[in-house]
């Protein structure tokens, strides 16, 4: 924990200098001299800036990562001298209801498994942003209430009329299989030293984490989640779109975010969904964003200065996610709102391996799959920043 409070004590002292820097950038403009040496300066600036702030979260994580509960143990045990060795009896006498079906493999044992979604709900940005559950069949659906509810005004002796019902909508996320195939030398198996569990945690996160992340962000739904970046979406305000159509706020300025874009995309959301909200945004972007200023020259950008805190852009966290688009024209290049009420994650119970030992020899690589969903659910709750066009 003290790394991580030098770290956050290094990155508020670099942050004066960044902002001293942009400060003799923009006065430099004002004056019609050149910036070219600043502008290659601040641009170094916010690569240290991002990789410290990659760094803090990482240890953070690392920090926060769940450890086993001894449940299952005698099917991880078994599991375990599969992956090494090959042999299924361990798991096939102890626990014969987990088998696969015919398409083989078996399943991973709990322990491991929740540890996975644990690791991925820590590393996938999305994951950070959105609510997510486990659910045993994929036909989950959701109602959402849309309003029509009607109301009146009456004296004490006046009749009562009937009034109009609320009115319900069903939304479902889409679903679809994730896999990974990571590869050992069965030397490495063979070695006592070598931890199978962590490794195995290791490299199916990190196969995960990366298709999930552009899945949630915009996948396209065949076959997969759906990102909210995927859906229609429209400059129209909540009371006059469709139900499942986003609304885009334009930036303010062609080809560039900009300090008023930037509120209107924020006071687009209903007060009820700003309480929780966050910006997503990738680093370019929030290079662009750190040096954005109001009427009086303060700083819309703050880094998060205690353990824990996130980055912040006007007052809300902002939450760096790579599968965002560039700003360009006419690109979604920034997303704002309750994520956690408008966009749900959904993982179908159970991650499986099959081992296969006979492929890529020496090599032996583990087909691993999961059913995993994901969807909006509320289209009021997320707004998207249209960059304005040239």
């Amino acid at each position: 924990m003290d790394t991580i409070k030098q770290l956050i004590e290094k990155q508020g002292q670099d942050w004066h200098e960044y902002r001293k820097t942009n400060d003799e950038r923009l006065s430099k403009l004002e004056k019609g001299q050149g910036t070219a040496e600043l502008e290659a300066k601040l641009e170094k600036m916010d690569e240290a800036l991002s990789k410290q702030s990659e760094l803090i979260k990482e240890l953070e994580t690392k920090g926060n990562r769940p450890g086993t509960t001894g449940e299952d143990s005698e099917y991880k045990a078994g599991f375990l001298q599969f992956v090494r060795k090959g042999d299924a009896s361990g798991i096939e006498t102890k626990a014969v209801n987990t088998t696969a079906d015919a398409d083989g493999g078996y399943a991973i044992p709990e322990e491991i498994d929740r540890n996975i979604i644990q690791l991925l709900r820590k590393e996938t940005p999305m994951r950070l942003l959105a609510s997510s559950m486990t659910v045993g069949t994929e036909d989950y659906k959701k109602l959402i209430n849309i309003g029509g509810a009607t109301t009146g005004w009456v004296d004490e002796d006046d009749a009562r009329t009937g009034t109009d019902n609320p009115k319900l909508a069903q939304v479902a996320p889409f679903f679809g299989e994730i896999y990974a195939n990571p590869a050992a030398t069965q030397k490495s198996l063979d070695d006592v030293f070598f931890d199978v569990e962590a490794w195995i945690n290791s490299e199916v996160v990190q196969a995960f984490t990366e298709a999930e992340n552009a899945a949630f962000t915009s996948g396209n739904g065949t076959k997969k989640p759906k990102g909210f970046l995927a859906y229609t979406t429209a400059a129209t305000a909540d009371s006059a779109r469709a139900l499942g159509t986003l609304q885009h706020v334009i930036s303010g300025a062609a080809t560039a975010i900009t300090a008023d874009g930037l509120l209107d995309l924020i006071y687009s959301l209903k007060s009820g969904y700003r309480r929780n909200a966050s910006f997503t945004m990738n680093g370019l972007t929030v290079a662009a964003a750190r040096k954005l200023k109001d009427e009086q020259k303060n700083y819309l950008w703050q880094p998060g200065l205690q353990n824990g805190e996130p980055d912040r852009l006007c007052g809300y966290g902002v939450v760096e996610n790579d599968d965002m688009p560039d700003v360009a024209a006419d690109a979604l290049a920034l997303a704002f709102g309750d994520f956690k009420r408008g966009y749900l994650i959904v993982d179908r119970i159970g991650v499986r391996m099959l081992r296969d030992p006979y492929t890529n020899k020496p090599y032996v690589q583990f087909y691993t799959t999961k059913r995993v969903g994901g969807g909006v659910m509320d289209s009021n709750a997320i707004k998207i920043q249209k960059i304005a066009a040239a």
